[in-house]
């Protein structure tokens, strides 16, 4: 199946992720550090190269679910609830190593590009281009916005062209 990201269309998480693979990916980032929910969401956009970025609805039942399972713990930390993970929860995880790899073979099989460095640095500056647009443009006037979509429709025809060289 496919769906319709942030930079196009792109295959749906639930093709690269078995049933219960998400918990391994936020087990993994908690081993590296405590982090409240919207880290979480963060690193694991930046993990995908920004072409999967899941949402609060898939996190924080994920993360209740591994509270549940006495994996992780939560404390309010400054307004915000921070998530440790256990011993419990390392010992899972390193007894899951095999099908972590499995997950990130599915993965780099149908994202392969995400282990480019130079196309991740890519992708990060048009995020923070489309970022730059959000916060300012929903107050720019009607024609600032025409003169960005001209600036915008001449870059991608730039890009096209830089991307159809040699072929």
């Amino acid at each position: 199946m496919w769906h319709r990201g942030p930079f196009g269309r792109g295959p749906r998480h639930g093709n690269i992720f078995e049933r219960g693979d998400f918990k391994y990916i936020i087990l993994d980032l908690l081993k590296e550090k405590p982090r409240h929910g919207y880290e979480i969401i963060r690193a694991v956009g930046e993990r995908f190269g920004g072409f999967y970025t899941p949402s609060p609805g898939v996190v924080y039942p994920t993360l209740q679910m591994l509270e549940d399972m006495g994996y992780i713990t939560s404390e309010q930390q400054e307004g915000k609830k921070v998530y440790t993970i256990t011993d419990e929860g390392r010992k899972h995880l390193a007894e899951q190593q095999s099908t972590m790899e499995g997950m990130w073979e599915r993965v780099k099989a149908h994202w392969g590009f995400i282990s480019n460095a130079s196309f991740h640095e890519t992708m990060h500056e048009f995020a923070d281009f489309g970022r730059t647009l959000a916060r300012a443009g929903h107050d720019a006037s009607p024609e600032k916005l025409r003169r960005v979509r001209e600036v915008i429709a001449r870059a991608r025809h730039d890009v096209e062209a830089i991307l159809d060289e040699g072929r």
